[in-house]
């Protein structure tokens, strides 16, 4: 197994891509839009998710990759190849080169593992020599070796899921597709599936697109994401960023849902109870100075507690937000609060 070239040109390009549902009876036919005005791009060798709520279009999105669904309009294209009005002939030549795994892993219960890797293989016409190396290849990458003659029932969730990924790779795929892929695990599981997409980005160079609404899996895999609500895309951008500065009022609850650093008005209550001095809310980011500026305020008889808050690491950035109660002479606060204004965001916690 070899790997692909590094990230950098497009590989997936949405532009103004929308997919419309009629629904009901003939009589009284209802449209419903799943994905709305899509322009997005994914690059060659990242691992990109698009994250959302349940309804808001994210697996409607994905299988417009693979043409499991056509666009209503706009243009879609994988590996400079149009994939959107194409015939089911058309699309061979695209889907070859894609990979999917399922949240319900779709094993056939009635072929071994081995046999389940090898499937795909089989239909393309690989001679028997040729798909024999393969699948030891696969079952030795996925470490499933001495499983290869079990079948699906004798298997955990986890190695189910490894057997999915080792058929999706079967063919040597360009871009690999995970549609919840991790949902039906338990963490522990999660994690080690997740190290393994990991494996295949970083060491076989193939781009994953992953579907999820588990923001605690954008932050252990993703290189970008991209945020979906009601069929658009609202937020885009490196994982690190969007955490930091998450803009979007979906993606704010996203990323509330795993880092609670931000006090809410009960909390805020209690804040106000339990310390006297001014509560100011800080960004914490990697060489901001906040630290350098406390040191010096503490020369001037100013006085810090961090009252609420946290700093976590994402992709070898600290980032978080810190809740300070200053205390001392209100000319040197204002002047510490003027210094950490500065060189970072500074908030009032409002009365």
């Amino acid at each position: 197994m070899s790997a692909a070239p590094a990230a950098g040109d497009t590989l997936v390009s949405f532009r103004d891509v929308s997919k419309v549902f009629t629904t009901g009876p003939k009589r009284r036919p209802r449209e419903v839009t799943a994905v709305d005005g899509v322009t997005l791009d994914v690059k060659r060798g990242e691992i990109f998710a698009v994250i959302g709520y349940s309804g808001a279009g994210k697996s409607t999105l994905v299988r417009l990759i693979n043409g499991l669904e056509t666009t209503t309009s706009g243009t879609l294209e994988v590996g400079g190849q149009q994939v959107s009005g194409r015939s089911e002939t058309q699309l061979a030549s695209v889907r070859h080169n894609i990979g999917m795994i399922f949240q319900q892993f779709n094993l056939f219960t009635s072929r071994t593992v081995a046999g389940n890797i090898e499937y795909p293989l089989r239909r393309a016409g690989w001679k028997p020599e040729e798909r024999r190396a393969r699948v030891t290849e696969l079952l030795e990458f996925v470490g499933l070796t001495e499983r290869a003659r079990n079948y699906p029932e004798q298997l955990s969730g986890g190695q189910k899921q490894r057997v999915g990924i080792a058929r999706a790779l079967a063919s040597n795929p360009e871009l690999l597709l995970a549609d919840e892929s991790t949902s039906a695990l338990d963490p522990e599981t999660t994690q080690e599936v997740l190290a393994l997409l990991r494996r295949v980005n970083r060491e076989l160079g193939i781009t994953v697109v992953l579907i999820t609404h588990e923001m605690d899996v954008v932050r252990a895999i993703a290189d970008r994401v991209a945020v979906m609500d009601s069929g658009r895309v609202v937020e885009v951008g490196t994982t690190a960023d969007v955490f930091a500065h998450p803009q979007a009022e979906t993606t704010r609850k996203f990323v509330g849902s795993v880092m609670h650093t931000v006090p809410n008005a009960a909390e805020v209550e209690k804040l106000r109870r339990e310390h006297p001095g001014r509560l100011v809310m800080v960004d914490v980011r990697d060489q901001n100075r906040i630290g350098e500026v406390l040191s010096d305020a503490a020369r001037t008889d100013v006085r810090f507690n961090i009252a609420f808050g946290g700093i976590s690491i994402l992709q070898s950035r600290s980032f978080g937000t810190l809740t300070l109660s200053l205390t001392g002479p209100p000319d040197a606060v204002e002047r510490t609060v003027d210094a950490l204004r500065a060189v970072t965001k500074v908030e009032e916690v409002a009365e």
